[in-house]
């Protein structure tokens, strides 16, 4: 293909991925009210807990109710159609791969879009725990009257960052399989992988106990096992492939990558 060809592939491309963000997005604006209630849940528990209204969302001034449910339209429509905007990215740069290379990268797509989403699910599951623990700190007789805005988009990165945490098996298989990160160095740094999974589980839940730290922990942890482990099983199979491929190799040669 001619180079202006490929920008008229890429054209295509984002204009179906376009479209179907926007059509998706009508499904965001119509069910705004029930997805708000979703999100606000937490915040009305804890009203209702205190028995009061000093514990609320607000909005700042009177464009941002339509800024928000606009918002919301948007994200819901991103979120529906992300597999047919991420499937465009892949079929725009799965012609310049090899046979091989093709396979590697559809099989780490398929298993990061179900890892993602498990991490964002898991968010959504703690996030009213975080939230009523987060207000509990309001001192009774002092009203707590968050941002709207700034209350969506802290709900939106707690997904964001869980569901970014458990792709992090994928990356480090990765990483092994073009040879940067061997599994044998995965299997003894594991107490410095557990000490970072644990300070970041603290910090996205600052729960007094640590049970719901180590609820949040646990999963990522088992997901770094199963990486080490899948990195052994890879290098053993590449290894039989390739016997003594480091044989003859003088001491100042470099080893293959792959």
């Amino acid at each position: 293909m001619s180079l202006g060809d490929h920008f008229r592939e890429l054209r295509n491309r984002l204009t179906v991925s376009v479209l179907a963000i926007g059509v998706l997005s009508v499904v965001g604006w119509y069910w705004y009210d029930e997805i708000i209630s979703v999100v606000t849940a937490p915040i009305d528990a804890v009203a209702a807990e205190r028995g009061d209204e000093a514990v609320s969302l607000r909005f700042q001034n009177i464009t941002e109710p339509f800024a928000m449910q606009l918002r919301v339209a948007i994200f819901s429509g991103i979120l529906l159609a992300s597999p047919i905007w991420l499937w465009n990215i892949w079929g725009f740069l799965l012609p310049g791969l090899t046979r091989s290379e093709k396979k590697i990268a559809l099989s780490y797509f398929f298993i990061s879009i179900p890892l993602f989403f498990a991490g964002a699910a898991l968010a959504a599951f703690t996030f009213p725990r975080l939230v009523a623990i987060l207000l509990g700190f309001t001192p009774d007789g002092i009203a707590n009257l968050p941002g709207a805005s700034e209350f969506l988009t802290l709900w939106l990165y707690f997904m964001l960052a869980f569901g970014l945490a458990f792709l992090l098996p994928v990356v480090l298989v990765a990483l092994n399989q073009i040879g940067i990160l061997s599994a044998r160095l995965m299997l003894r740094s594991w107490r410095v992988v557990l000490f970072g999974i644990l300070v970041f589980s603290a910090f996205m839940t600052p729960d007094p106990s640590a049970w719901t730290m180590l609820a949040m922990a646990s999963p990522v942890f088992a997901l770094y096992w199963c990486a080490v482990g899948v990195a052994f099983l890879m290098e053993r199979r590449r290894e039989k492939k390739n016997p003594g491929r480091y044989a003859g190799l003088s001491p100042d040669e470099a080893t293959p990558l792959t």
